[in-house]
């Protein structure tokens, strides 16, 4: 399902808004005061019946009149075939959504630029700010902050040295072992083990349940150096990703076009580079946890390409399986459904975050609309939501085909940001066949209603 993108970005939102009853199974529309550049899911807190509550992670990109922070929210998640239909478009674009309550908050040291949670334990995070360091951040021990103006910073957890220049954007975290991989300004990647100080602070939080609300810490944040420091970029590195079977494989992406993978088992330097992945700078980087064969980048030329590593290069230039064409702006963010291993995410400056399934490229299917001949091959689905360039999205993979996303609203409606968090209607993405059996069980009563 394609937005058409004819005329400006009101009118295809006012588009968009009148479709939601028919596109969507739920979504939640919370107006942020500052723009958050990162959104992340974290932990599941319970299940009721018609609803679940989940940890999320924003950030709070101010203008410097009060502290950045970091934010952890508690979100309401309805269930699958719950909302009504007629209920779920009526929101209010300036109001905060009932659904989205902030339940700690993080002095944060410098801005906040890209979250990452550690998947062995998603109630640790990494974050990046615009300094050469990386902060590891116990966020349930940590206390919750008034973020007022001179306040001073909360004390992280941890801190990742090894960095030369800032590193503002390219941050990882391993699947498989507690290893966090971040790129930066100064060309090199970096790789660290935090396995010993996992313990540490699990350690501390149970003990800071028995002692003080105060929670007494070191005046002083411990840090650690790198285990392993990777150079072969010729411009700032923009985006990291571990391999998802793998703590000694991973790739990076950044302004020199160029896609490396690393094998920290060889050594530091690349293992296979493609020096023109795309004819512009690199955006972002993720590798399919369904099949470690396949990697997805994102480009300031507009495309995400789909590279099979066995076959990356073709006479020294990238030699992608696909080349997906469905953004009219630098595509920011990509990522791997955990639901289906054939789809993946886009977001962009376009503000639009588009659904492709790779199965869909060069096939044609009876249950396309008449717009089918329009839509890019392989697009399924188009979230024209925001109104502005869509910095961020993680699909939930507590909740199945559920996103939140975040879009930085400062160029269109002069400051602030939007988060959204929804799920398209199962119509759209179940077998064909189920579906039509479906319909066809209500078939009688439709064309009742119809007569």
């Amino acid at each position: 399902m394609k937005i058409e993108n004819e005329g400006s970005v009101d009118s295809r939102y006012t588009q968009w808004k009148s479709l939601i009853p028919v596109l969507y199974d739920w979504l939640a529309n919370h107006n942020l005061v500052w723009p958050s550049l990162s959104c992340r899911w974290g932990p599941q807190l319970e299940q009721s019946t018609y609803k679940c509550r989940q940890r999320l992670y924003l950030s709070e990109q101010t203008d410097g009149s009060v502290p950045n922070t970091l934010v952890i929210a508690n979100c309401e998640i309805v269930k699958p075939r719950v909302a009504a239909a007629e209920h779920i478009s009526q929101f209010n674009e300036e109001a905060r959504s009932p659904f989205v309550k902030k339940f700690k908050t993080i002095v944060h040291p410098g801005e906040v630029n890209r979250i990452r949670e550690l998947p062995q334990n998603n109630k640790i995070v990494a974050t990046h700010t615009d300094s050469p360091v990386v902060y590891i951040w116990d966020v349930e021990t940590q206390p919750n902050r008034n973020a007022a103006l001179g306040a001073n910073p909360s004390r992280p957890d941890l801190v990742l040295t090894g960095h030369q220049e800032n590193a503002e954007f390219a941050l990882g975290m391993c699947p498989t072992e507690p290893f966090v991989l971040s790129g930066g300004k100064d060309k090199l990647v970096v790789l660290w083990s935090i396995q010993d100080h996992i313990a540490t602070l699990s350690e501390a939080g149970s003990n800071s349940k028995q002692g003080s609300k105060t929670n007494e810490r070191a005046k002083v944040s411990p840090s650690i150096g790198p285990r392993g420091i990777f150079q072969g970029h010729e411009d700032t590195v923009e985006d990291v990703q571990f391999c998802p079977s793998s703590a000694q494989e991973f790739c990076s992406v950044g302004d020199d076009s160029s896609l490396i993978l690393w094998d920290a088992r060889a050594g530091t330097t690349p293992a296979v580079k493609v020096e023109k992945a795309h004819v512009g700078d690199l955006h972002c980087v993720d590798w399919s946890p369904h099949d470690i064969n396949y990697i997805l980048t994102g480009s300031a030329d507009n495309t995400i390409h789909m590279f099979d590593r066995r076959n990356l290069n073709s006479g020294g230039v990238g030699s992608p399986v696909y080349k997906f064409k469905g953004h009219d702006a630098a595509v920011l963010c990509v990522q791997w459904c955990p639901d289906k291993s054939s789809v993946f995410g886009s977001s962009a400056e376009d503000g639009l975050l588009n659904i492709w399934d790779t199965e869909k490229v060069g096939k044609a299917s009876s249950s396309d609309g008449p717009n089918a001949q329009n839509s890019p091959p392989g697009l399924f689905f188009q979230h024209a939501g925001h109104r502005d360039k869509v910095v961020d999205f993680h699909w939930n993979a507590s909740d199945p085909w559920t996103i939140t996303s975040v879009s930085d609203d400062c160029g269109s409606t002069g400051g602030g940001g939007t988060l959204q968090i929804w799920r398209m209607i199962d119509l759209l993405y179940r077998p064909e066949e189920e579906v039509v059996a479906e319909l066809d069980r209500y078939k009688a009563h439709i064309e009742g209603c119809v007569a």
